[in-house]
């Protein structure tokens, strides 16, 4: 890595900082990507060379395989044919060529073991390292990538008590919900699906009339003309009454005259707030 990609931070890292660092990680993935794909081309190459190289042999023992099955036929015509020691310097021929074949073929053999597996390793090996780094940062340790190392151990032990810990749960919620909710036979199926569908309807239906505007708005019309009845008729009582209690307790006309417009005033505003509490409570 270049030069301007190995500097390291500053302890005191400010929040300025963060645009620049996320662009520098945008720039730096792509070209890690890209790396990572061209050496894994030079990978599966170098692989696919060695995996030819013991095709190669496996054809070269494949033939002189072919050559014994001749030499074997051509031993036994012969044999057959006469008794003479021709026949035995075709087995001895057949051997050479058997000899020639497991040599051919162990070599192969060899070759094709040292190719496998016949992925890219080291590429995903380096794709492991890179996640990891990102993920933790300076704080990843590359030893858990080696499946032998007691880091890896550790943490696939860990992953498999994780993993038997959430099989465990989930075991749990599908036992407490088997409990909850037993295994119902197809009549008690098909019965709890029909009524529910009847509910569901019947609340769609409910829905849509709550939501049609029209005749809510022709129920609160209604509703607020009677309560404007109510308080008109409460307010002309009201104002009777204090009308009757002010003449009561007046001696004159005049005062009588000033006193009627305020109690009105007052019992209107009286009956007004308990139509607003009434509403307030209706709604």
């Amino acid at each position: 890595m270049s030069g301007r990609h190995s500097g390291r931070t500053s302890q005191g890292l400010r929040i300025t900082a963060l645009p620049r660092t996320l662009k520098l990680l945008f720039r730096l993935a792509p070209r890690q990507l890209n790396d990572e794909i061209a050496f894994a081309k030079i990978e599966l190459k170098r692989k696919g060379i060695q995996v030819g190289v013991a095709a190669a042999f496996f054809a070269v023992a494949l033939v002189f395989l072919l050559f014994l099955v001749v030499g074997l036929i051509v031993a036994a015509i012969m044999g057959l044919a006469t008794i003479m020691p021709a026949w035995l310097a075709a087995l001895l021929v057949s051997a050479a060529f058997l000899l020639i074949a497991l040599i051919g073929g162990l070599i192969g053999v060899r070759k094709f073991k040292k190719a496998m597996p016949l992925v890219p390793e080291e590429t995903i090996r380096g794709i492991k390292h890179d996640i990891g780094v990102v993920k933790e940062g300076s704080a990843f340790n590359p030893a858990v990538l080696d499946p032998q190392s007691p880091e890896a151990k550790a943490a696939k032990a860990a992953k498999d008590e994780a993993a038997a810990k959430a099989k465990a749960e989930k075991a749990a919620k599908a036992a407490e919900h088997e409990k909850e909710f037993p295994h119902a036979s197809e009549p008690e199926l098909v019965r709890r699906l029909s009524q529910r569908r009847h509910h569901l309807t019947e609340v769609r239906d409910e829905l849509g009339t709550e939501l049609d505007v029209a005749p809510q708005g022709r129920y609160l019309l209604a509703t607020a003309q009677d309560k404007l009845r109510e308080g008109q008729a409460l307010a002309g009582h009201g104002r009777d009454i204090a009308g009757r209690k002010f003449a009561a307790l007046s001696g004159s006309a005049d005062l009588e005259q000033r006193w009627k417009p305020l109690a009105a005033f007052i019992a209107a505003g009286t009956v007004f707030l308990v139509l607003v509490r009434k509403l307030l409570r209706t709604y």
